[in-house]
C-alpha cells in the first residue's frame, strides 16, 4: 500500500467512522431511554445489531469505489478496525459528557431497580448471585464517568478488532487477470 492509498484509507475510515460512531450514540440514546421505555431498548438492540452490517457496507463501498474493486484481506481489516476506533471515539465522547453532567445516578440506578424486582431478585437468589450482583450495583455507583467510559471504549475497540475478521475475510477480493 502507498502512503497515498494509506492516506485516503484513514480518510475514508474517518467519514464511516462518523456514521458508526452517530449510529452507537443513536443506540446509546435508545438504550438510556429502553431503561424506562422497553419499546426503545428493543430499536437499541435493534440499531447494536446494525454495526456489523455498516460496517461491511462501507468497506465494500470503499473496496468498489476507492479501490477499484481490489482489495486484501489486511487492508480490508485494518479499514474496519479503524472504522470502529472512529466509531468508538465517538461514543465515548457523548458518553463521557452524558456520565459526567447528565446522568446524576440514573444509569446505577436503573439497574438497581431492575434488581429490585420481585421476580428478578428471586432468579438472582435462586442463583446464589445476590452479593455479586449487589457488589456489581455498587462497583457501578462508585465508578467515575472517565472509568466507566474508558471501560466501554476498550471493549469496543476490542470488539472492532474481532469483528474485523469476518468482514475483511467476506469482503475481500483479489484482482481480475485479463484473459486474451
Amino acid at each position: 500500500m502507498t502512503p497515498q492509498e494509506y492516506t485516503q484509507l484513514k480518510a475514508f475510515a474517518r467519514v464511516d467512522g462518523l456514521w458508526m460512531g452517530l449510529l452507537w450514540v443513536s443506540s446509546f440514546v435508545c438504550y438510556l431511554l429502553g431503561l424506562s421505555s422497553p419499546g426503545l431498548g428493543l430499536v437499541a438492540m435493534i440499531l447494536a445489531i446494525v454495526t456489523p452490517f455498516l460496517a461491511f457496507r462501507r468497506l465494500k463501498r470503499y473496496r468498489d469505489e476507492v479501490a477499484d474493486g481490489v482489495l486484501s484481506f489486511m487492508r480490508g481489516w485494518g479499514y474496519v478496525v479503524l472504522l470502529f476506533m472512529y466509531g468508538s471515539l465517538i461514543l465515548a465522547a457523548v458518553q463521557f459528557v452524558y456520565f459526567a453532567f447528565i446522568d446524576k445516578g440514573f444509569f446505577a440506578n436503573a439497574f438497581a431497580n431492575m434488581m429490585a424486582d420481585t421476580q428478578t431478585n428471586a432468579a438472582i437468589a435462586d442463583m446464589g448471585l445476590t452479593d455479586m450482583v449487589k457488589q456489581g450495583i455498587e462497583g457501578l455507583r462508585s465508578m467515575r464517568p472517565i472509568d466507566l467510559v474508558l471501560n466501554i471504549l476498550t471493549s469496543n475497540l476490542f470488539l472492532g478488532v474481532l469483528m474485523a475478521v469476518p468482514i475483511a475475510a467476506v469482503a475481500k477480493r483479489k484482482r481480475l487477470e485479463k484473459v486474451n
